[in-house]
């Protein structure tokens, strides 16, 4: 019998800098949840995420909180069962929990879970639950003092605490500081014996039709009964006797013929709804269920003639990952339920991705976003939460990274989609390069850790899914950010040099890279109310958090285009800029499969409104770069690259069928005229590029500002510029808009009588919620490309003519950096 303890809970501040409007104040509180939702719900607090409130805000996390509630127990539901646990799926972070008056327990993990037997301690009637929590700041700077100072990438020393790390604020993230019961708790009554830990593997026979799912199972008992166990799977079952006093067994089902589970991409998605259930004499006394998939997965790591590969093999098949990286989806995740998991675990698949790194900054996230991964085919990739930092090995930190690593490796293990573990975010990598041994001075950091406790615990609990120490990682030894070896993070493009210096490397897999970029115009205005709003007001600031994020957007931005004058224009070319930084990464990593074997772009989602580095903002709309990102990841795609000196076409063809094609090759004058031409005949195989050498009478411009190379097949275009935009003849474009009824949504038409680059809608500025399904598109003269518009009641053309919502590239090039104005045309 499992109840629900989620309502009836009040919150109260009990020590540290409490405003006088709530010293003694007591507040309805909801479980799952945090005090800042629970303060917000009140009407007691500001949102957060506006302007400069989370500074306001920060003194949530100097004060000490208490959640307390009543729990009525009758003597009947007492006699009914011999044990009553009080279950706490995640507490966050540090508290003292009490019942009747008795201390339970003192719990300092905000990833892991938690369960007592109060049997003796429950009463018929009412019983107070309390859970007494102290700061989470104080305790961190504490436990930081205690177990001695180490490197950290933040200010405050996340890594002396078990909670995410960006809840003390990130590169892109707030700092919240939050504390609470995070996750449900219940009280669960049993008696004789129920399922403490059930781990399932569901295994393709190879070679073969059929499959195996096995249950590893471990009973808490209440009695030496004899127990009967029962695995059932598609209608095959298997029974065994888990004799009296024996609290381990193992049950499995042969399956003459089963399905494989694929990647997004590769094939379909068949799941398997998997029972366990636990009997005495015939009685259910307890069940879990699980969904599997039959696939298998390995990482190839064998040393090749160019370093060290990090290639995905799922059922034998290499798989190029077409990733991107996952944080937190609310820098309070308590609000993150299955809906909103699937708008976003949606649009990464509307993005062609195929996997998704849940970064070791953040959380664990809950069971929804797994079993949505295995839907929808997006592989996942699972960091420990350990990032940027060195972490303390000693108690007892150590006692709770073991017990958390457990739980969730136990908790997961079974999804089809999860295809790794990773110790670490940049851990390695800073202990080698960030100047940590010095300050280390022979304090531990972390190593053990990630090379024998989490490798030690895969082995017992999961030795099927692959794991790595960190990431980056090189797997035999070398630096653990090289180049030719394992995964590698970019990042000195960004903080140091300009994004077509992408092209100087050729890493074999890239785990993380990256280009900022504002939020929709909509999400900006509306959580800055700076007046005048410019790139450099209060607001924006408080709402960009990368070192030097303004100097980095603007010195990224000025070698491509002038920097525009008002601010509406600026947000726009830093959008395109990103776009276009993200678009050149990813088709020259894609170019140069199967060296490079994956792209893990950083970041897919935001936690609030902020710039960064995302593709779809804190309020869950897509920026320019998610269409770059979709159109590279595209399963037919076509890029120019440079080769050699000269200039080559590839081809790439993910998908499982042969691509034969015509690829026309020319260079055009911006006006386009064709200046010369080739046209070659190509056949990609399934899951392969094809690289073709351009001639030199197209690869050499006769006048660099005005020409341009167009390869061309099936429709799929790659284009090549001789200058940068700012240096060339793009000239204002006559645009006509032509606008249509097309089932829910309206189809928009834009034809140009000249070049345009990169034409997009702003679609958030016609109605807040609404999406378009393409962006940054390029035409040439006296072509026409189709955007259909969803989201908005009614829509005219002149509603899309207004060049801040129909935007381009060509818009940013008038002398003294305003915006170019359009011809625009609009049609019924």
């Amino acid at each position: 019998m499992n109840r629900a303890l989620g309502s009836g809970w009040r919150l109260t501040a009990a020590a540290g800098p409490v405003p006088d409007s709530l010293r003694g104040a007591v507040i309805p509180a909801t479980v799952p949840g945090v005090v800042h939702t629970d303060l917000l719900a009140a009407g007691l607090i500001p949102d957060p995420y506006l302007d400069d409130n989370e500074s306001l805000l920060a003194w949530i996390g100097l004060v000490d909180w208490t959640y307390e509630t009543t729990v009525d127990v009758s003597a009947e539901d007492l006699a009914a069962c011999a044990r009553h646990d009080l279950a706490f799926d995640g507490i966050d972070t540090v508290a003292t929990i009490t019942l009747n008056g008795v201390a339970l327990a003192e719990v300092a993990d905000q990833h892991r879970s938690y369960r007592y037997d109060v049997t003796e301690l429950l009463r018929a009637g009412e019983n107070m639950l309390v859970v007494a929590f102290r700061s989470p700041v104080r305790y961190a700077n504490e436990q930081s003092v205690a177990l001695g100072p180490r490197p950290h990438g933040y200010p405050l020393p996340y890594q002396a605490i078990r909670k995410s790390a960006c809840n003390f604020g990130w590169d892109w993230g707030i700092a919240t500081f939050t504390s609470g019961l995070w996750r449900p708790v219940r009280l669960e009554s049993w008696s004789t014996a129920r399922l403490g830990q059930v781990l399932v593997h569901a295994t393709p026979a190879t070679p073969g039709d059929g499959g195996v799912v096995e249950a590893r199972v471990r009973v808490e008992r209440a009695s030496d009964d004899e127990l009967h166990l029962q695995l059932e799977i598609e209608g095959d079952r298997a029974d065994i006797t888990i004799p009296a006093g024996t609290s381990e067994a193992r049950v499995h089902v042969d399956l003459e013929s089963v399905e494989r589970w694929w990647p997004a991409g590769y094939g379909e998605q068949p799941l398997y709804d998997v029972r366990i259930r636990l009997d005495v004499d015939g009685e259910m006394l307890d069940e879990a269920r699980r969904r599997v998939g039959f696939r298998t997965v390995r990482w190839d790591t064998e040393p090749d003639a160019d370093g060290t590969p990090f290639q995905l093999v799922v059922n034998d098949v290499p798989v190029f990952v077409k990733g991107a990286n996952w944080i937190p989806d609310d820098a309070l995740p308590v609000r993150v339920d299955r809906a909103r998991y699937a708008r976003r675990l949606h649009q990464a698949r509307a993005a062609n991705l195929n996997l998704v790194r849940v970064w070791g900054g953040g959380i664990y996230e809950a069971d929804d976003f797994y079993e949505l991964c295995d839907e929808l085919g997006l592989l996942t990739w699972q960091d420990f939460l350990f990032a940027c930092a060195a972490y303390p090995e000693e108690e007892p930190l150590r006692s709770e990274v073991e017990a958390e690593a457990r739980d969730n490796v136990a908790r997961i293990a079974h999804h089809a989609s999860l295809v790794l573990l990773t110790g670490n975010n940049e851990n390695l990598w800073g202990h080698e390069d960030w100047g940590w041994k010095p300050l280390l001075d022979g304090r531990t950091w972390g190593a053990r850790y990630y090379h024998q406790l989490l490798p030690a615990i895969i082995d017992e609990l999961a030795p099927f899914v692959p794991y790595s120490p960190g990431s980056p990682f090189s797997p035999h030894g070398e630096h653990p950010n090289a180049e030719a070896h394992g995964t590698m993070h970019i990042w000195d493009l960004w903080n140091q040099k300009d994004w077509p210096h992408y092209r100087d490397s050729r890493p074999r897999f890239v785990a993380e890279f990256g280009w900022q970029g504002p939020p929709a115009w909509t999400t900006l205005t509306r959580s800055i109310s700076d007046e005048p709003l410019t790139p450099e007001s209060p607001g924006m600031l408080v709402h960009q958090k990368a070192i030097d994020g303004g100097t980095k957007l603007t010195s990224g931005l000025v070698r491509h285009y002038p920097v525009p004058d008002d601010t509406e224009t600026w947000h726009w070319a830093m959008q395109l800029n990103q776009a276009n930084a993200v678009a050149c990464a990813l088709g020259w990593l894609r170019a140069l499969a199967p060296h490079t074997s994956g792209a893990v772009v950083w970041q897919l989602n935001d936690c609030w409104p902020v710039t960064s580095w995302a593709a779809i903002d804190g309020d869950e709309r897509e920026k320019p770069v998610f269409h770059a990102i979709r159109n590279a990841f595209a399963p037919r795609v076509a890029t120019v690259q440079p080769h050699d000196g000269g200039l080559v076409a590839v081809l790439g063809n993910d998908s499982c069928e042969a691509w034969a094609a015509e690829l026309v090759l020319t260079r055009r004058v911006f006006d386009g005229t064709v200046l010369a031409s080739e046209t070659v005949a190509v056949e990609i195989a399934p899951r392969a590029n094809a690289t073709v050498a351009v001639p030199a009478a197209i690869a050499t411009a006769g006048d660099v500002a005005s020409e341009l190379v167009l390869a061309e097949a099936d429709g799929v275009r790659g284009f090549w510029y001789f200058a940068e935009p700012r240096d060339s003849a793009l000239a204002a474009p006559s645009l006509t808009v032509d606008v249509r009824r097309d089932g829910d949504g309206f189809s928009v038409t834009v034809t140009t009588n000249v070049l345009v680059r990169d034409l997009t809608l702003l679609v958030d500025k016609l109605a807040p919620d609404a999406t378009v399904d393409t962006g940054l598109v390029t035409l040439l003269p006296d072509e026409h490309a189709t955007f259909r518009v969803r989201g908005v009641r009614s829509l005219e053309p002149d509603d899309v003519r207004v060049p801040t919502v129909l935007r381009h590239g060509n818009q940013l090039l008038a002398v003294g950096g305003g915006a170019m104005a359009d011809g625009v045309n609009a049609s019924p």
